[in-house]
């Protein structure tokens, strides 16, 4: 390398270089580039699926049910990096659901099934006119809606690569399509040379390139003659023959090749002022620019030994595997293996029903001789023949021990991500390791982790921004009320009438306070002294009263109104008596004594009864009169003197706590047998008196 000359110098010296690897495995190619390119059949139904680009996923613009024509967007661009789908064809659709991707996992994505009509209906096509004018943004934004992706492999949204932020140099062509059996690019450019190279034509113009070299493998004779009359007359676009060796056609590999210039680790051509575009790419662009037709189609070759028609064909963006092989044909081996992409990079389709997508280039069915399954995976016997292959100088070896321990830092450290994946390592290892199947499955484990961090990472800075927020929000009220304390304060010291109110306000509450303090004072006083007065069972409201207590006040009522009667009984006796002893004291008495004794004895035994049955007469009509009165008293008592004569506490207990309704039949039952007896006992005494009378 001459490190004198730049970068146009060297290339425009016409040499090729080389690059460190790499392996010849057989071509294969004959078998599907002696014809022209087919027209794949009109199928029934057709999947299409969300996503078909590097970024993410469109906006879904119809629904069940609707009707679209062939180049109608089905899908809007999201914000960043994204690109639009549009129908393959004229139809209903019918379904909007997950299915089987044209991935190595198979794993379901959003898929717009689309049921054909048969007419291949389009929308009006939309060319770009002035695409020449100095001002790209519009040219730019018109190839992003035209949903023009990188149809080399990657699939890297072409709208991006196609107007770079860096000053560009060079631009490559790439038309090596090194893996064996794939001839998509070859045919291409056999029967669609001018197209293009009116497609670089455009591109030179939105990267502002000052050179394009156009690359083909020394393996394509045909495609370079064609290519070559196409160019002649273009002092910008070089043909470069570069020699046939896989993987010439990666993107860093044939950098070296072209410009003797090795991409850094974890850089991008375009830091080398470096554009690469697929020779696919290329073709597309003019269709949507100067035809004005999205891409909805491209070029797959359908090959193998177990292919009975190997060609290529025009296939309509959501085919299905099972369509293109059934329009070719096939005689299936035991245990037949299908895959899309070549033999070294491809993937085993796991599902016939898997769709076409911008990225497909091949459907392969080898026989089991040329492409034979992989064997059982032994201890690796570490000869180096994988180091050897490697075109980007790494450690096959190393790094399949550190994926095998899930060692991701030393994985980066030994520069995991600078692998291309070509499987070069894998061909020539002779344990049948599958090495790169581990590179792949660490880089998506390092992916993750890394999504994960940074998911983390910004929870953390909403987070601590929340949290600065509340602060503020915190420190910004703390300061509003002391401008409003201040303002008050202020305020006071001008009008002394406001501290007077304020000053009698805070009086009137502390007095208010202290009242209500003082208060449960005054009812607990209160309360003390009724229950002084009174040892009966008066509780405060919502308080329990022990029956006990209950008995015992009923005792002392009981023996209280036991006294009373006895009080009350002797002074009704003292008061009969009275008049009876007035009497004998009395002159009158005396008188009649007197004259009792001038009486005959039959007179004064009449007198006797007579004044002995008005005595009855006068004693009873006093005690029926006082009945009523020692029936009431009776009643309140029967309690108590029931209990005053039971000595079991456990009695008086049980009587307490009767029903208020037993308690009273209870006491009605005895007052009214008192009352009875009360009776009886006066009836007797009466006829006591009469008794004595008469004697």
């Amino acid at each position: 390398m001459q490190s004198d000359l730049t970068l146009l110098e060297q290339v425009k010296s016409g040499k090729i270089w080389g690059f460190p690897g790499g392996i010849h495995p057989p071509e294969r190619k004959h078998l599907s580039n002696q014809t022209p390119i087919a027209q794949a059949n009109l199928a029934t139904h057709y999947y299409v699926p969300v996503k078909q680009h590097s970024g993410k996923e469109g906006e879904v613009l119809v629904k069940l049910g609707d009707k679209v024509l062939k180049g109608q967007p089905l899908t809007k661009p999201s914000t960043g990096l994204s690109l639009p789908v549009h129908a393959p064809t004229s139809g209903e659709v019918k379904e909007i659901k997950p299915h089987i991707s044209a991935h190595a996992s198979g794993a379901p994505e959003l898929t717009l099934i689309i049921e054909a009509d048969g007419k291949d209906d389009s929308v009006p096509a939309q060319p770009f006119n002035d695409w020449q004018a100095p001002e790209t943004d519009a040219l730019i934004e018109h190839i992003k809606s035209m949903g023009i992706a990188g149809l080399g492999g990657a699939a890297f949204p072409t709208y991006i690569k196609a107007h770079p932020a860096h000053d560009i140099e060079l631009l490559i062509i790439n038309a090596v399509e090194c893996e064996p059996y794939i001839t998509a690019d070859d045919v291409l450019m056999r029967y669609h040379a001018e197209e293009i190279i009116e497609g670089v034509e455009i591109l030179l113009h939105t990267t502002g390139a000052k050179l394009c070299l156009f690359a083909i493998e020394d393996n394509k004779p045909e495609a370079i003659e064609v290519i070559k009359k196409a160019c002649e007359h273009k002092n910008n676009i070089d043909v470069r023959v570069v020699p046939t060796k896989y993987p010439s056609g990666g993107e860093k590999q044939l950098i070296q090749l072209l410009t003797s210039q090795q991409v850094p680790s974890k850089k991008l051509p375009i830091d080398l002022s470096i554009v690469m575009q697929n020779v696919g790419t290329a073709f597309a662009i003019k269709k949507a620019v100067i035809d004005g037709l999205p891409l909805t189609e491209r070029v797959v070759t359908v090959t193998g030994e177990s292919i009975t028609n190997p060609q290529n064909l025009w296939t309509k963006l959501g085919t299905t595997v099972e369509d293109l092989v059934a329009q070719c044909g096939i005689t299936a081996e035991k245990d037949q293996r299908l895959i899309m992409g070549g033999p070294m990079m491809g993937f085993n389709i796991l599902d016939s029903q898997m769709p076409v997508v911008k990225a497909t280039n091949c459907i392969l069915a080898p026989s089991k001789y040329h492409v034979p399954p992989r064997g059982v995976e032994q201890a690796c016997i570490r000869c180096g023949d994988c180091a050897a292959a490697c075109p980007a100088e790494l450690l096959p070896q190393q790094l399949l021990w550190y994926s095998k321990s899930q060692e991701h830092e030393k994985l980066e450290e030994y520069d995991l991500f600078d692998c291309i994946e070509c499987g070069a390592c894998a061909y020539v290892c002779p344990s049948q390791i599958p090495l790169v199947q581990y590179y792949r499955n660490s880089k998506a484990e390092i992916r993750q982790a890394e999504e994960d961090k940074a998911k983390a990472e910004k929870a953390r800075i909403r987070f601590e921004q929340r949290q600065a927020r509340l602060e503020r929000e915190k420190q910004a009220r703390l300061k509003r009320h002391q401008e409003a304390a201040e303002r008050r304060r202020q305020a006071l010291n001008q009008d002394d009438s406001a501290k007077d109110k304020i000053a009698a306000a805070l009086a009137r509450a502390k007095a208010k306070k202290q009242q209500q303090s003082e208060a449960p004072k005054e009812t607990g006083k209160l309360e003390d002294t009724s229950t002084a007065v009174d040892n009966s069972t008066d509780a405060a409201p919502n308080q329990a009263i022990d029956p006990k207590d209950k008995v015992a006040a009923a005792i002392a009522r009981a023996k209280a109104k036991k006294e009373q009667k006895a009080k009350q009984a002797l002074e009704n006796s003292k008061s009969e008596q009275a008049p009876y002893a007035e009497s004998k004291s009395s002159p009158t008495h005396e008188a009649q004594e007197q004259a009792t004794d001038e009486k005959t004895p039959e007179q004064i035994k009449k007198e006797r009864v007579a004044a002995a049955i008005a005595k009855a007469k006068a004693k009873k009509a006093k005690e029926s009169s006082n009945e009523n009165e020692q029936a009431a008293a009776d009643k309140s008592t029967m309690t108590e003197e029931s209990i005053t004569d039971k000595q079991d506490v456990d009695a008086s207990e049980s009587q307490a706590l009767k029903t208020p309704e037993q308690i009273k039949k209870e006491k009605v039952a005895a007052a009214i047998a008192k009352a009875k007896a009360k009776k009886q006992q006066a009836k007797h005494n009466a006829d006591t008196l009469t008794e004595q009378g008469n004697e």
